[in-house]
Parts: C-alpha cells; sequence; structure tokens
C-alpha cells in the first residue's frame, strides 16, 4: 500500500491530518494497537516539523506485509547540528511557535523513542528527508 500526503507549511489548522489519517488506515487494517500509537506519535512529531520549521513537505507512506515506512521531504533551511537536535530539551522554534504550545524540543527524540528506525538526511539552505521504519 502506498499513501502520499502534501503539508502546508505554517498551516496549523490542517496539521497533524495526514498523521491521523495513516493512523485510522492502519487500524482498518488490524494492525497491533501499540504499534500504532508508536507509528502516530512519531509520524505526527516529524509532520509537526514539516509545519513548523520547513514549510511543509511531502510524506510518502509505504505499507508491506512485513515493513512499513514514512518518508518526509521539505525544501526547508536544514538541520544545521543533527547531533544537538536530537537532545531533548533543544529546539529553534521562534517566540510565536512557543506561544502557541509547540517548541519543547522533543520532536526528533520522540521520533527516535517511537520508530524501529530513523534515518535523517539533512543539507542546510536545501532541505530534510526523515525515514521513519517499522517492522511489522
Amino acid at each position: 500500500m502506498y499513501l502520499q500526503f502534501m503539508v502546508d507549511g505554517d498551516d496549523f489548522l490542517r496539521a497533524g491530518e495526514a498523521s491521523a489519517a495513516v493512523k485510522r488506515t492502519l487500524k482498518q487494517l488490524g494492525l497491533e494497537s501499540s504499534l500504532i500509537r508508536r507509528i502516530a506519535i512519531a509520524m505526527y512529531e516529524a509532520e509537526m516539523n514539516m509545519v513548523l520549521h520547513a514549510n511543509g513537505g511531502k510524506i510518502e507512506v509505504n505499507l508491506s506485509d512485513t515493513y512499513l515506512s514514512i518518508l518526509l521531504k521539505d525544501t526547508g533551511p536544514g538541520i544545521v547540528d543533527v547531533n544537538l537536535a536530537m537532545q531533548e530539551g533543544y529546539s529553534t522554534a521562534t517566540q510565536k511557535i512557543r506561544e502557541l504550545g509547540f517548541g519543547a524540543g522533543m520532536g526528533l527524540p520522540n521520533m527516535k523513542r517511537y520508530s524501529d528506525e530513523l534515518k535523517i538526511t539533512t543539507i542546510v539552505g536545501v532541505g530534510t528527508e526523515i525515514l521513519l521504519g517499522y517492522q511489522l
């Protein structure tokens, strides 16, 4: 199964719709609820990062009998220091984003915590690709 979503940057009203749609689909397919929860959390964090930091982007979800991959691609500013960004509490969020209740610095750490595989490819000034992978 292949699903694709376009995410608009700064569209806080629709932010999280892609991860909610994937969660609904996985429930309909009968996947284990604890696995669905992990997938939904990591994908939501990644989707929100696209909205908050990267002017949106594209999400591709591939599901086979044994593996689920979620590839998130953006053309945002990229991540200057991935190791620093992986530290809990580190955030580059603006004051505006913080006032909206986001920017706690848990996005990337939660993606790592709730996925079986996390790969980050980023080029400053070009964009970022994040791959979330799950054994089924």
